[in-house]
């Protein structure tokens, strides 16, 4: 009879490798299909599924059964995923912009305007744009797990709305509705952040 994913995963936390190689094998397709499409990246994906099953190894017992054996190893791959294409984009200076989803909306969930270009710019301005760039990423980790994934696979990995429903499993206007969301709260935040620097 074929063990439970729980029963597996049990035999990990007492150190069991043939548990272990019965995991890898279930899910290391599913692993690397789901890294590879949030990265576009082979090579890359293949070095992260190797860490998320090694991660899997170090910390099997993290996993309390609460939701799915599957999503809870995805949403593994998904962080180191985000964290990869922040890394990336770091390297390349390319800080993550947020088109408004429509004029209606757009006074709201616009974004300064310094999230251009830097190459044309002085030092000091280049500086302050650096430190603002990295402000709009700590107010991104502020939203709910659930908008910080629709924002990273949008604004990060370039999805298109029916991908992400697609890869999360929820419906696309759910995803458009938290991106919606996730939006309204990183402009309101940024207004009141520039209203506190403008009375300093």
């Amino acid at each position: 009879m074929e063990q439970s994913d729980k029963e597996l995963v049990c035999g990990v936390g007492r150190g069991e490798q043939e548990a272990f190689s019965v995991l890898f094998e279930r899910y290391r397709a599913v692993v690397h299909s789901h890294l590879a499409r949030i990265i576009r990246d082979g090579t890359a994906a293949d070095d992260l599924t190797q860490e998320v099953f090694l991660r899997l190894w170090r910390h099997a017992e993290q996993w309390k059964g609460q939701a799915a054996f599957r999503s809870w190893l995805l949403r593994i791959a998904t962080n180191l995923a985000f964290n990869h294409l922040r890394t990336v984009k770091r390297r390349r200076e390319q800080p993550i912009q947020f088109a408004p989803s429509s004029e209606e909306d757009e006074e709201e969930s616009s974004v300064p305007s310094w999230m251009v270009d830097a190459s044309t710019i002085g030092p000091d301005e280049a500086l302050e744009r650096s430190e603002r760039h990295n402000l709009l990423h700590r107010l991104v980790e502020q939203l709910s797990e659930e908008k910080q994934e629709v924002v990273h696979l949008i604004y990060d990995a370039h999805m298109e709305t029916r991908e992400v429903a697609e890869e999360l499993g929820i419906p696309e206007g759910t995803v458009k509705s938290r991106i919606h969301h996730a939006r309204r709260q990183i402009a309101r935040s940024w207004r009141e952040l520039d209203s506190e620097w403008e009375n300093i």
